[in-house]
């Protein structure tokens, strides 16, 4: 086993398409070291044994051999050292939502994301005043198809959706959840490069197989470490082939822990950092001991709790999790479920009135729009000279 360092390669420089500088990237991932005497990365011909996490286990089946592919051949360590967390210590919050999100994470303090699944629940959110958003997959698959979380939403809806949410406060960092990447390593490349072009902050990517469901509905199938893997590392070498840089962060998500049991999903992770992932995130991790001691196991990577109500995690608070070392919070339908309960309520009470008037509240439609931003619109035309808009 032997130190190395993640330094970039001279065929970066020369790279002048996306196309060649994913090869170049894969170059550098997957090339011996005797071949690339410059490259510093962490090796070793041998699997990397699991740190001690036993005492994180909850009762489970034993893993059999059938069950989990063989452990990974080599192990190499990503670091980038434009992207070390110290680098994000100091200054103001950037401007760039990226940054902004790798500045939040490195400082003092829980990220809270609630999650949003239109135009209406995130101009609500910003309104409430939080500093993050998390773009659920669930949450998107219901609002925009009318359909449950089981793989039904594509690559496009997600995107088509983000960028819509991006830009309204494009300072505000957007968490999207990016499934299983849509497919193999190009097609996971494909799906960050795509996120960051439309200004999204950070994706999470799990190891769910291609046909998935929602993290709390039961029967999930898993994917092997070594296909996880790979999808991370696919992540990774399209966010640092984006000319110019990118700060884009990459959060590893595995569902084994219903599956194979909390020791596998703990290492699991561990593999995901060793490729780059920037945050760890366990799905349905059901009690408070259990969190503490997966955040223990995967330090110092900041970990991601996802919270939702009637699921398998415990409706933890923000300051719980906070106080149990988690690093980001999300609510991932807390803005879709009570828009089912308010227009049910609103539906059936103008089926049986024959009226809106109760259910409006006394919301009439400027005020409506001044949510949607109207204030925003009219000041911009006003400033332009425009006259459209002089009274509204």
């Amino acid at each position: 086993m032997h130190l190395k360092a993640y330094q970039p390669h001279p065929a970066h420089q020369q790279a002048s398409s996306p196309a060649t500088l994913l090869h170049s990237h894969f170059r550098i991932l997957y090339t011996k070291q005797a071949d690339m005497p410059g490259l510093e990365l962490y090796g070793s011909s041998e699997p990397a044994a699991p740190s001690p996490v036993a005492e994180i286990s909850e009762p489970v089946t034993p893993i059999e051999e059938s069950v989990v592919d063989a452990p990974i051949r080599e192990r190499t360590v990503y670091y980038n050292p434009r992207l070390d967390p110290k680098n994000y210590l100091e200054g103001p919050l950037s401007l760039n939502a990226a940054t902004r999100l790798r500045q939040m994470l490195a400082r003092p303090g829980i990220v809270v994301a609630p999650g949003i699944c239109d135009g209406i629940s995130a101009r609500c959110a910003l309104e409430a005043g939080f500093e993050c958003l998390y773009q659920s997959g669930a949450a998107t698959t219901a609002s925009r198809l009318g359909m449950p979380d089981l793989a039904i939403a594509t690559l496009n809806d997600f995107v088509e959706a983000g960028a819509m949410h991006a830009s309204l406060d494009p300072t505000v960092p957007v968490i999207a959840d990016a499934d299983t990447g849509f497919g193999g390593p190009s097609m996971v490349a494909r799906t960050v490069t795509k996120y960051i072009r439309v200004g999204l902050a950070a994706c999470h990517i799990e190891d769910q197989v291609q046909t998935k469901r929602c993290g709390h509905l039961m029967g999930k199938q898993v994917v092997s470490r070594e296909e996880f893997v790979t999808r991370i590392r696919a992540a990774v070498i399209a966010r640092d082939s984006v000319p110019g840089g990118s700060d884009f962060v990459i959060i590893g998500r595995t569902d084994s822990a219903q599956v194979l049991g909390m020791d596998e999903a703990v290492f699991r992770l561990k593999l995901a950092a060793d490729a780059g992932a920037d945050v760890c995130f366990i799905e349905g991790v059901k009690t408070a001991e259990l969190l503490t001691k997966t955040i223990a196991a995967l330090a110092p990577k900041p970990v991601l709790v996802n919270v939702i109500s009637g699921g398998l995690t415990p409706s933890f608070t923000c300051q719980e999790a906070e106080d149990l070392g988690a690093k980001i919070i999300i609510f991932s339908l807390v803005s879709c479920v009570a828009a089912v309960h308010g227009i049910r309520a609103a539906m059936r009470s103008l089926k049986k009135t024959g009226t809106d008037f109760s259910s409006a509240q006394g919301m009439d439609p400027k005020a409506f729009f001044e949510v949607m931003g109207l204030n925003e619109v009219v000041s911009l035309d006003a400033r332009a000279g425009g006259k459209a808009f002089e009274e509204i």
